[in-house]
């Protein structure tokens, strides 16, 4: 696909992203779905309702009615499209800077598009083939104000309200300034937590820390952790369909620690979990424990969603998927990544022990990323045929499913193609931090070489 990635379709406003290009996008998502009525929502970021009425004057043109939602998280948004039966035009950016912005398309069964479909309507934004309606009979426009709160209310109905109630925590959260303050105050609240907040105010141009929600960038809710005597810190990227942890000392748990966890808790044997090809040992290690099947995909969760229905289709159990980075599926519940129904599952996990009792079991790993950026498709190439030269190279047969992965018993690196940013990622574990680092470095160093002859 030359329009759509591992996630929808994102970049920078205003140089590869347009208000144009949104429309044209809109507009043949209207036509290949033949649909009557479908939904535009959005993040908090800054461009969000400009791209919002570009997809709505889109959908209207070709004769699509449009139930605007405004800003809503991408779970609540889904839980709307399944309810009602609807399609769905979502701008979001989810955890990339406030000077970006993107497209997901999500179908009138709640879950986000597969490959061929996103194909369909690639086909007709390339082609500007649109069925543009007639003057009276172009589609309607409504507000929809109440899908925040028919949200909350579904996850309250769907998570053991009671456990978590009667263990009095006290949760620290960090929505990222997205959209998830929307929601998750109150659904923490509700839950029978007290809750304390910081950055909990929607705000695009996300002044508190970047919208992805990692380690380094959560230092706020580390010490609020510390300062409000909290039992866990939750934090949200921008659509909050991650939820990534901090423990009761203060500490940030690792995506993959928090997977694992929850991993446990949900898998029996001969189930299957479904991860990308950037897994963790840790993962590994659950499924092995427990004799579970472990399915990798390409990174991205257009490509897990696609395999969870193919599972499905055999007759698998799947009760998880995800990948490290706080995007986990619970398929059981619904097919979408869900931050706050993701948080609420580790909630239950903690009514009697301590956030860093639960994850100990699986933090004797340290995990490394490197991000290479690029500026044109020649440096692209170069640094791809370097990756394939060096994992060739290698004492260890590479897997290719997304990039270049080398698994050597004790430690992993892998090397790919972001699909939603100008960058190429070096991902690397081990039990030893040493050996993550040399693992990465000798790629990143390989990658780097390889540019200075473009």
């Amino acid at each position: 696909m030359k329009l759509f990635g591992s996630s929808g379709t994102r970049g920078v406003v205003g140089d590869g992203l347009t208000p144009e290009f949104v429309l044209r996008v809109s507009k043949a998502a209207g036509t290949v779905w033949g649909s009557d009525r479908a939904v535009v929502a959005r993040d908090t970021r800054t461009t969000g309702e400009m791209f919002s009425n570009a997809a709505t004057s889109g959908l209207a043109s070709v004769g699509v009615d449009v139930d605007v939602l405004g800003a809503v998280p991408t779970p609540g948004v889904v839980r709307y499209c399944e309810v009602e039966e609807v399609p769905a035009v979502v701008i979001t950016a989810s955890h990339n800077p406030p000077e970006y912005n993107g497209i997901k398309l999500v179908g009138d069964d709640g879950v986000e598009l597969s490959v061929a479909d996103l194909e369909r309507i690639e086909d007709h934004v390339l082609a500007e083939e649109f069925d543009t309606a007639a003057w009276d009979e172009v589609g309607e426009i409504r507000r929809v104000d109440s899908s925040n709160r028919d949200y909350v209310d579904d996850l309250l109905a769907s998570v053991d309200r009671e456990a978590i109630a009667d263990a009095n925590l006290t949760v620290a959260l960090d929505p990222g300034h997205g959209a998830g303050c929307l929601t998750s105050p109150d659904f923490f609240r509700e839950l029978g937590c007290e809750v304390v907040t910081v950055n909990a105010n929607p705000d695009g141009h996300f002044p508190g820390r970047e919208s992805e929600p990692v380690g380094s960038k959560l230092g706020d809710l580390c010490r609020l952790v510390k300062a409000s005597d909290a039992d866990v810190g939750i934090a949200h990227d921008g659509d909050a369909d991650r939820a990534v942890f901090v423990d009761e000392n203060g500490e940030f748990v690792a995506g993959e620690a928090s997977l694992a966890a929850l991993a446990a808790a949900q898998l029996e044997e001969d189930d299957t979990a479904v991860a990308a090809v950037n897994v963790s040992q840790r993962l590994v290690d659950v499924c092995n424990e427990v004799g579970a099947n472990l399915e990798l995909t390409p990174i991205g969760a257009t490509n897990l969603i696609t395999r969870i229905r193919d599972l499905w289709a055999q007759g698998e159990t799947v009760p998880i998927a995800g990948e490290g980075n706080g995007g986990i599926f619970f398929p059981n519940y619904r097919l979408v990544r869900d931050g706050a129904y993701t948080a609420a599952k580790f909630l239950e996990l903690i009514t009697d022990r301590e956030v860093s009792d639960v994850v100990a079991p699986y933090t004797d790993y340290v995990n490394v990323r490197v991000n290479l950026g690029y500026d044109d498709e020649a440096e692209l190439e170069a640094m791809l045929d370097a990756a394939r030269e060096y994992a060739e190279s290698a004492d260890a047969t590479p897997n290719t499913t997304d990039g270049y992965r080398l698994d050597y018993g004790d430690a992993w690196v892998l090397v790919r193609p972001s699909g939603t940013e100008p960058k190429v990622r070096v991902y690397a574990e081990a039990r030893d931090e040493a050996r993550a680092e040399d693992l990465a470095a000798g790629a990143k160093d390989a990658l780097l070489a390889a540019l200075e002859d473009v």
